[in-house]
């Protein structure tokens, strides 16, 4: 079976009008959580800094920026998949451990401006997109995951094939686009050991290059075909373990965005389940500094690998910290936007109490990764109480989910630097996106 072949059919095919009401629904939901993450990044200083490079690098007026005017379309998917990344608030996908919405919109949202298409377009687009970046990425998580950030890597294929559908490409042309996603395909985790600005590099990067491989595919360059399962292709050069029958199994009879997370933190998905847990224990004792002896977290090997760090020293490194995140919740009781700031860095209970967090692998919790992203966490206090809890999902998870009226609280308060007026017109666009006939008129919104 020719996998990148099976996935070009399977996009070519489909149309808007064979999305059940359910998934056109929870994918505008999916676009309005983009929006908000893109929005609350656009003013950060490595956003700036790419900004001032798209403007000097230059490029037609294709598509809009979040950051204000309008570049070419790639320069666009670049600048608008970093600026979604990097407070940390965008969705995830438990199975492929990917970040869908920043690499696969900005990449779609750039095509459908540039030529003018409509929001049923764009909805198909990112419905697309999300598959076959989930089935990828499932294919190869965890062992991928160690080297690999999947957002990056799988990342580029999702972006790839929602630019390619939007701009209306051949089976045999999306199976370039596929192969030439592929050969672009990286991002190393290096980056958290200082608390990098990579991460966003990654996912800019991702959308960059995956329209940039659907354009060239336009023009009839050619890309391998057989980029995912072929002797030097993606699966065996950056997996130690890989499950092909990840890309075709329920192919077309499932609609896999279904199964996407949205997060309510701050932080990376992995410290969220401990932060659940230590909120309750904040809303039920609000335990002092003084009567908290310990904490111990048990999880799964990746939250453990990604997310062990009792000294992080940026703000950024600190929402990559299960310590951090772990004495900020039980002490502050929130996670939020505007907690991982300078003061709380370097707050001193927090510094002091992140110095009794002990992490460590449960076997069983990682033998039920990644379809369930759990932890346990244990609080002993000073008066001998010991205070235990556990989570198999956190907060956002489909089984454990939020709402359609959170999700738009959580773009209200992401928002903050906008006015209201124009937050207010943003969601009425988003929630009735099948309805606009030239998403030009959504992006309108963000200038």
């Amino acid at each position: 079976m020719d996998l990148s072949k099976e996935l070009a059919k399977y996009s070519q095919a489909l149309t808007y009008e064979e999305l059940p009401p359910e998934v056109v629904e929870f994918t505008k939901l999916c676009i309005l959580d983009y929006f908000g993450s893109a929005i609350a990044g656009s003013n950060k200083v490595p956003i700036k800094m790419i900004s001032e490079l798209v403007e000097e690098m230059g490029g037609l007026e294709q598509a809009s920026l979040f950051t204000g005017g309008k570049s070419s379309a790639v320069n666009a998917a670049l600048l608008n998949g970093a600026a979604s990344h990097i407070v940390e608030l965008d969705d995830i996908h438990k199975g492929s451990i990917i970040h869908a919405a920043t690499v696969v919109i900005p990449a779609a949202l750039a095509v459908a401006q540039w030529k003018k298409l409509s929001g049923k377009d764009l909805i198909t687009a990112v419905v697309i997109g999300y598959e076959v970046c989930f089935r990828i990425g499932e294919a190869v998580s965890p062992s991928h995951y160690y080297y690999w950030h999947n957002t990056a890597t799988c990342g580029t294929f999702g972006a790839a094939i929602a630019a390619a559908k939007l701009l209306n490409l051949t089976e045999e042309e999306m199976v370039f686009a596929l192969g030439n996603a592929g050969t672009q395909a990286a991002g190393l985790w290096e980056f958290i050991v200082d608390g990098a600005m990579t991460k966003q590099l990654h996912s800019g990067k991702a959308a960059m290059n995956g329209l940039l491989a659907a354009l060239l595919a336009q023009k009839g360059f050619t890309g391998p075909t057989k980029i995912l399962e072929g002797d030097r292709g993606f699966f065996k050069a950056m997996s130690e373990q890989y499950d092909v029958s990840k890309i075709t199994e329920g192919l077309g009879k499932e609609f896999k965005i279904l199964e996407n997370s949205f997060k309510i933190h701050a932080s990376c998905r992995h410290t969220h389940h401990a932060i659940d847990l230590l909120i309750e224990v904040f809303k039920e004792r609000k335990p002092s500094l003084e009567e908290i002896e310990s904490i111990i977290v048990k999880s799964y090997k990746a939250a453990i690998d990604i997310t062990d760090n009792d000294n992080p020293t940026t703000e950024y490194a600190a929402k990559f910290s299960l310590q951090f995140c772990s004495a900020l919740a039980i002490l502050k009781g929130s996670a939020g936007l505007f907690d991982f700031n300078e003061t709380n860095l370097w707050d001193d209970q927090i510094r002091q109490l992140l110095k009794k967090v002990k992490v460590s692998i449960d076997p069983d919790i990682n033998a039920n990764y990644p379809e369930q992203w759990g932890a346990t966490v244990e609080v002993a206090l000073a008066n001998g109480e010991t205070i235990q809890k556990q989570s198999d999902f956190p907060k956002g998870d489909p089984e454990n989910a939020v709402t359609s009226e959170e999700l738009v609280e959580k773009f209200t308060t992401m928002t903050n630097d906008i006015s209201a007026t124009k937050k207010e017109q943003i969601i009425r666009d988003i929630l009735a996106l099948e309805l606009i006939e030239n998403t030009e008129t959504l992006m309108t919104r963000i200038s």
